[in-house]
Formats: structure tokens, C-alpha cells, sequence
């Protein structure tokens, strides 16, 4: 039996994906690139924003003369357009689906295929009993990527006012250390070089279990695993940046210089309509803070444009914020209202499309021209690089500060870790050669 897995959305949703997939060929399951080929399809959901809940309709919508052509292929969706607490409605709208799943859990599309192939039968119970046991269905065997994502907090409690998140994967949760680091040496036995610590405050991993284990102690024990070389984590909070994390990313040498820190807005009054927790000042003394800790450290940043009420003069506190801070990375998204999130209910969504169109495109302008200057400081020094795979006939990887880097060669470059002489760049990407 063939499957395929349809993603969007953030790091965790692909990490979600993957777990639902080792899970399944755990049970003898193949994957399958075409859809039209599988026997089971999976769409995994967003809707951080609308956009991402409308390509994920539509998507669904599509299946539907599929499913009529083909009454036994089995779709399922899952994600956060179904949430904790289920979804009744999209169960009546779109009743070609065969099964709905909350995110980070795979258990009804594993029962559902107890069913389906083997009548529930007892063993098949019990294997599939086995599989969820591990959590994440693991394996020492398989074949993973370069890098991959490790989940390590999963939902949030912050409840930040334009975020659906709380609602759709429940409260913060933080997993059990062991099991992260099990799962940690599975993923490296199967070829992971580096892993990609994930939460939605990441930051705040421990502060929900006993004892005193936090992301520094995490960091330190997933060190000590010999064949892997890298270590990242997103997305931190600026009020849970402790100096002891940044600490452990100045002296642990597995750990990657670079730290995701979303500011969201550069204006005061906007961050406390947000309820972010932080002043302007405090974001930016924490920046300054860790630029002098870790030296060469690349810093990357969320923000939001037309949050309701935003004035020019709020927007242009954010534009003059990025353009003195200029920070290495800034993933930019323009507001819009999220059911059953505290702005949805509370605050008009007041600014017009077209202005949030205007005020994204100055932003992404300025970016361009920071990231830019950053990027030609690398012209003609030679930097390490560990590549994940190829694309268009050159072999892509990524910088210590997580910059992408491609390279012209006919050697497998795949896993290795390589110097290499940066000799083009570019506002998004840097072009270079082998080092001999």
C-alpha cells in the first residue's frame, strides 16, 4: 500500500509529517511523490493564515471527483485546520474524507488501516500498539535527511492575541528527555547530521516538568552524540532567551550560531495589543546581549505588518527597528484574523489589504538590502558547509549561521561537511567552490 503526505506550514507540521511517515512504513507502507499513485493521501493543514487555510481547502476540494473515480483510495486530513478538539463542521462539508487527526497524532490514521487491512485484527493491534508506544515511530533503521526536525515542546500556553496555535495544538507540553534523545540517536543512526530542536517557544523546554532539565542541560546530553555534527532550535521567545541558553550556544561547539528570536512588531503600543510580554528596548538589548556573547552570531526575526490599529507611525517603529538592527533573517507575514483568536473577537481588522500589501513590500525591500550587505561580507573567505542534497544540478547546504550555499561539482556531496571559497553573493543565497 502506497501513501502521500501533502504538507504546509511551519517546521512543526513538517516534523508532524515525518513522524506520520516513518509510522507508517514502520507498518510496511511505501511513499509515493505522486498522489495520483497512492493508495492513501494525507493532507497536513495549516491555518496560521488565511492563505495557508485556503490552499489547504482547496486542496480538499480537489479530492473530491478523485474519491468519487476511486471509492477505495483512503484520504485523511490532520493538521490545525482540525485541531485538538476535532472539527464537526469539516467533517459534514467535506464527507469524502475518511479520517481526521489532530496534529502531532497520528493514532487514527494507524487505526483506521487496522480496519481497513486487517479487520482489527490482533496482531496487527499489537504492532500498531508497539509503533505508537515509541511516540514517533521509531527506527534504527531508515534512511533520513541531512537535517531534520526534532520536536521538543509541543503546543503553546503564551496565548499571544492573533495566534491561533493555543487553540489548534493545546497547551505547552514538554516532551520527556529521554525520549528526545532516543529519538535524537535514531535519527542520527539513519543519517541525520543535524537536528532542528522545535517548539513554539522552544525556550521555555523543561519549565513544564520536574526537576531542573531545560534546553542548555538538552543541549549539552544531545552533544554527546558522536555522528552528529550541528545543533539548532526555533522558535525562542524573547522573554525565555536565558543567559544560560545563550551561554550554551557560545560554548558548545555543535551548537549553531544562529538564533530565531520573532519580534512580531517594533512599536510598543502594537506589541501590547499582541501581548508580547516586551518593550522595543528590551528586544534590543537582548539582540545586543547576544551579539556580544556570541560573536558572528546571525539572528533571524518573525514580524507582523497591519496588526489592527497599527498607525504609519507604528509601522515605521518596526521599518527603522529592522534597518538599525539588520538582522540576518526577518520572515515577514501580514495580518490577518484567525478564528477564536483575541483580535478576531476584539479588534477591527482596520488596515486595508493593499496598505499591508505596502507596508510588506517596504519591509521586504529593506531586508533584501540588509541581507545583502551582510551576505557580500562573505565574499572570498572560506566557510563550512554541510550539505543536505541537490537541486538543479548543484549541491545545496548551509553555513554555520544558516545561510544557503550551492556548489557545482560531480562529487556526493551528500552529509558531508565541507569548507568551501564563497566566490558570488546574493541577497538569498551564495554561490562557491570546494576548497582543495
Amino acid at each position: 500500500m502506497r501513501y502521500h503526505i501533502w504538507t504546509e506550514g511551519c517546521q512543526m507540521n513538517v516534523a508532524d509529517s515525518s513522524r506520520l511517515s516513518r509510522a507508517l512504513e514502520s507498518l510496511g507502507l511505501s511513499a509515493t511523490s505522486d498522489a495520483s499513485q497512492a493508495d492513501l493521501i494525507i493532507l497536513n493543514t495549516c491555518v496560521v493564515r488565511q492563505s495557508a487555510e485556503d490552499r489547504a481547502l482547496g486542496r480538499l476540494n480537489s479530492l473530491r471527483p478523485v474519491k468519487l473515480a476511486n471509492p477505495n483510495l483512503m484520504i485523511g486530513l490532520m493538521g490545525c485546520l482540525i485541531g485538538i478538539h476535532g472539527n464537526q463542521a469539516l467533517e459534514k462539508r467535506f464527507p469524502w474524507v475518511d479520517v481526521f487527526a489532530a496534529p502531532s497524532d497520528p493514532e487514527p490514521f494507524l487505526r483506521a488501516l487496522e480496519e481497513r487491512l486487517h479487520d482489527g485484527s490482533e496482531a496487527w493491534r499489537k504492532q500498531v500498539d508497539e509503533v505508537l508506544d515509541d511516540e514517533f515511530g521509531l527506527s534504527l533503521e531508515g534512511d533520513h535527511a541531512v537535517s531534520e526536525n526534532l520536536p521538543i515542546v509541543l503546543g503553546c500556553s503564551h496565548a499571544c492575541t492573533y495566534c491561533v496555535i493555543p487553540s489548534k495544538r493545546g497547551k505547552e507540553r514538554s516532551r520527556d528527555p529521554e525520549k528526545i534523545l532516543l529519538e535524537a540517536r535514531s535519527l542520527v543512526a539513519g543519517g541525520a547530521r543535524e537536528l532542528v530542536l522545535l517548539g513554539q517557544i522552544v525556550d521555555r523546554f523543561g519549565l513544564d516538568l520536574e526537576g531542573n532539565y531545560h534546553l542548555p542541560q538538552l543541549l549539552a546530553d544531545l552533544s554527546e552524540i558522536p555522528d552528529l555534527r550541528r545543533l539548532r532550535f526555533l522558535t525562542s521567545h524573547p522573554n525565555w532567551m536565558s543567559a544560560e541558553l545563550i551561554d550554551a550556544v557560545a560554548t558548545l561547539p555543535k551548537v549553531m550560531p544562529h538564533i530565531e528570536i520573532p519580534l512580531q512588531a517594533g512599536d510598543d503600543e502594537v506589541l501590547k495589543k499582541m501581548r508580547r510580554g516586551y518593550t522595543n528596548i528590551q528586544y534590543r538589548d537582548l539582540v545586543a546581549q547576544i551579539r556580544e556573547r556570541i560573536p558572528g552570531v546571525s539572528i533571524g526575526t518573525d514580524i507582523i505588518v497591519g496588526f489592527p490599529g497599527e498607525s504609519e507611525t507604528a509601522f515605521m517603529n518596526t521599518y527603522n527597528t529592522l534597518a538599525e538592527l539588520k538582522l540576518d533573517v526577518a520572515h515577514l507575514a501580514r495580518y490577518s484574523p484567525r478564528p477564536g483568536t483575541y483580535s478576531a473577537r476584539n479588534l477591527p481588522d482596520d488596515i486595508p489589504a493593499e496598505e499591508k500589501m505596502r507596508r510588506f513590500r517596504a519591509l521586504e525591500d529593506l531586508q533584501k538590502e540588509v541581507v545583502g550587505t551582510l551576505n557580500a561580507a562573505y565574499l572570498g573567505k572560506s566557510i563550512p558547509v554541510l550539505f543536505e542534497g541537490k537541486s538543479k544540478n548543484r549541491w545545496r547546504g548551509r553555513t554555520p549561521t544558516n545561510r544557503l550555499v550551492f556548489v557545482e561539482t560531480d562529487q556526493d556531496l551528500l552529509g558531508q561537511e565541507l569548507d568551501v571559497r564563497i566566490n558570488w553573493t546574493g541577497p538569498w543565497s551564495l554561490l562557491g567552490e570546494l576548497v582543495e
